[in-house]
């Protein structure tokens, strides 16, 4: 058993750190082979390169635990959803129509992934024992938002649009729960050993729909993953101190802060959880004293409770990797 499932199922204390997008563009030798290969999902589909890439900041830092490259928009894009990256835009989906969803079957939707799940076959055989291999899905919610175009460029809610579509959201949430136990299954019998489950929009729903559109999805799926012994770490982004309700409510192995968090605030109420990251990935950017700074409050916070060392959301594209190096020897050397 890795060290994060150890710590994810026992709750117990061990220094384990790992950073969501890990292996991206602030790795000058990601860059390298992002340059040669420009479609994006075609590169999370080219098994060789997507093990490449995974492992690439295993072998620069020696973390505890690698995160499978791929993207969360496989699970639309395994749908038959047409997906473009467009640059400081982001992804575009082409309209989706709900009947797309029951012309689907496991098998086919399986078929279509099966380079993700070859990817993870062959990191797992050239990963240590001890290290954790992270899988990941997005949230149903999530995914909703960029099936739907439900998100504004200035990332609020599309209320118009939102009005429209409600009334299908519940049919839809349902059928993407089904394939997205079978994408974690899939994930886990390939060599991942844990799973997280990004809901990084979650913040964008309306109060009086939270518990209908974020709560229940993510607990129907944690609660597949418990049947099946499945470690879980949740990612319910923007929901400010209805983490606290999201954390009773579903009861995820582990919860991963956003940087909008109190780390004290989030000790002296997320209990019965590992709780993960927080640090604010805008806080590597600045000089080393800060970052010291900020990190140390952050290792103090969670000292005598089980504790994973991330961030509160992915690094980002400019950040120095000589820091990143940096943060990881402070936290591992760190002693009070």
């Amino acid at each position: 058993m890795s060290n994060l499932k150890k710590i994810l199922t026992n709750k117990i204390s061990c220094k384990s750190v790992w950073f969501m997008r890990q292996a991206g563009r602030y790795l000058p030798e990601f860059r390298e082979i992002r340059k040669k290969n420009k479609d994006f999902i075609k590169l999370c589909l080219n098994s060789n390169l997507s093990s490449e890439i995974t492992l690439q900041p295993i072998k620069r830092y020696n973390l505890d635990s690698a995160i499978i490259f791929s993207d969360i928009l496989m699970t639309p894009y395994a749908l038959g959803q047409n997906i473009t990256f467009t640059k400081k835009e982001g992804p575009k989906l082409n309209e989706f129509r709900i009947e797309s969803l029951n012309k689907n079957n496991k098998e086919k939707f399986s078929k279509k992934l099966n380079p993700v799940y070859k990817a993870i076959e062959i990191t797992r055989k050239k990963l240590e024992k001890e290290k954790s291999l992270i899988c990941f899905i997005g949230a149903p919610w999530t995914l909703l938002i960029y099936m739907l175009g439900l998100k504004k460029h200035n990332n609020r809610l599309d209320l118009n649009k939102y009005n429209k579509y409600k009334t299908q959201f519940n049919e839809i949430l349902l059928e993407l729960n089904g394939y997205l136990c079978t994408h974690i299954e899939n994930q886990i019998n390939a060599g991942a050993d844990v799973v997280q489950i990004f809901d990084s929009w979650a913040g964008l729903i309306p109060e009086k729909d939270i518990k209908d559109f974020c709560y229940v999805p993510n607990k129907k799926i944690v609660d597949f993953c418990r049947s099946n012994k499945i470690a879980t770490i949740c990612f319910p982004k923007g929901l400010k101190k209805n983490y606290e309700v999201f954390n009773n409510f579903v009861r995820p192995d582990g919860i991963n802060l956003d940087a909008e968090l109190d780390p004290q605030w989030a000790k002296n109420n997320l209990k019965n959880v590992v709780i993960q990251g927080g640090l604010d990935p805008k806080i590597l950017l600045q000089t080393d004293e800060v970052i010291l700074e900020v990190a140390t409050k952050y290792i103090k916070a969670f000292k005598d409770i089980p504790y994973v060392f991330n961030l509160g959301h992915g690094l980002l594209p400019e950040t120095d990797p000589d820091k990143v190096k940096m943060l990881i020897n402070f936290y591992r050397n760190y002693n009070e």
